[in-house]
């Protein structure tokens, strides 16, 4: 996925009570684009995801701003007294071995619930460094129809628990937001009202040279002819169509040119190698709007109906698509992440690859006013914005601008801690 993170300095936070109609840009901003790659968008990105300024105390607050769930006992598990294994350093961030008892909340998550998303990071190569894959995965496979106990018991077994700190050892006050993959109405030719295309790569894109800019590409003959027959499909919407450029990827509920309707995925193909730059920080930095909410920016883009092009305009990138099959299993799960496998709803996050690689069972907490979890998730994803040792995105599923996965994503901006569980040597 692909996504794109806004400096939200000079916004003014909503109070932790605040609806989740204010829905801060920078959320929506950060994938790869997800461009996260999080590729589902994401992805930045593969359904929207995005993020919400929440709560500016939560920011100052101490990382736990309340107390965690004790771990529950977890009966007839393998005894946790032994001796602890030496501290791990992984790039940006040291891992430091604990107990399953400092866990918050553990032998409280439904594990099941993950288990999909760990046998689908079963189907890439080990994460570098990771012992006895193949085993564990015929384990994890097999484990798929245990019981519960069986499965934290399994865990508990194979596993040994590190919590992720900087590099030097140090706590920070972790950061967790929020992506989805959006569901657009879309029409396969323009119409009188669907008249922004989406564009698939035109030929001799090169991978990070600089092509034509957004707007070059509104206005020049050149940069036109160049895209002629290249239009995927066609929005409604214009700032929808920035919206999932942002994310990296989505879904369309597409008109055909025949009648028929179907919906088909769109997913990250390139982009016209410029910086991206934030819409919702050149509105906030003009004194347009005073609060960086998409919902603001469309009120903005209302009021402002002849100024539309140079919102857009103001962030040179352009990404480019591809069509991607969608068939009924596959609408089952979310894009593909960096990992390269279909992302899993509330269980796939998106991490900073040099601190926490791809495919790597973690166990989140996190308490804020959106979200109150601490549960097993798995590092399948990642973005731009995704960076630092204790730092991640939730893939909150798909949906229409209504819908909880987009209120949730748009929502998350709240501290996080984060354990790794790195396969237990010799076993």
């Amino acid at each position: 996925m692909v996504h794109h993170t806004m400096n939200n300095s000079k916004t003014s936070a909503p109070s932790a009570s605040s609806k989740s109609k204010d829905m801060s840009v920078w959320n929506l901003e950060k994938r790869k684009g997800r461009e996260r790659p999080h590729t589902a968008v994401t992805a930045r990105a593969g359904r929207l995801a995005l993020a919400a300024l929440i709560v500016g105390s939560l920011a100052a607050c101490a990382i736990d701003p309340q107390p965690y769930p004790q771990p529950a006992p977890v009966v007839g598990a393998p005894s946790d007294d032994g001796p602890l294994p030496p501290a791990l350093q992984r790039g940006k961030s040291r891992w430091t071995p604990v107990r399953w008892a400092e866990l918050p909340g553990w032998g409280q998550d439904n594990l099941h619930e993950a288990w999909n998303a760990w046998i689908k990071g079963c189907e890439r190569p080990a994460p570098a460094g990771m012992p006895g894959q193949a085993a564990l995965c015929t384990e994890v496979r097999q484990l798929s129809i245990g019981a519960p106990e069986a499965q934290r018991d399994w865990v508990v077994r194979r596993f040994q628990p590190y919590r992720v700190t900087e590099a030097d050892g140090n706590l920070p006050q972790g950061l967790l937001t929020g992506y989805y993959e959006p569901i657009l109405p879309a029409s396969r030719t323009p119409t009188a009202t669907h008249r922004t295309p989406l564009y698939g790569p035109p030929a001799g894109l090169g991978s990070g040279q600089k092509w034509f800019t957004r707007q070059e590409i509104d206005t020049l003959p050149a940069a036109q002819a160049a895209l002629q027959g290249k239009a995927i499909a066609w929005l409604a919407d214009p700032v929808d169509a920035l919206v999932l450029q942002i994310q990296g990827s989505g879904r369309l509920n597409l008109n055909e040119a025949d009648g028929a309707q179907r919906q088909v995925r769109v997913a990250f193909a390139g982009h016209n190698g410029h910086p991206y730059q934030s819409v919702g920080r050149w509105l906030l930095d003009q004194g347009a709007i005073r609060e960086g909410s998409w919902d603001a920016i469309r009120a903005w883009v209302r009021a402002n109906p002849g100024r539309v092009n140079d919102l857009l305009w103001s962030n040179p990138r352009t990404v480019f698509f591809k069509e991607v099959p969608l068939n009924a299993l596959d609408a089952q799960f979310g894009p593909a992440g960096a990992q390269g496998v279909a992302l899993t709803p509330g269980r796939s996050i998106a991490v900073d690859p040099q601190s926490i690689p791809y495919g790597t069972p973690v166990w989140l907490a996190t308490q804020g006013a959106a979200l109150n979890q601490q549960k097993l998730v798995m590092a399948q994803d990642t973005g731009g914005a995704i960076v630092g040792a204790v730092r991640a995105d939730l893939f909150t599923g798909w949906g229409t601008w209504s819908d909880p996965a987009y209120t949730l994503a748009a929502s998350l901006k709240q501290p996080l801690q984060l354990w790794v569980l790195w396969p237990r040597q010799g076993l």
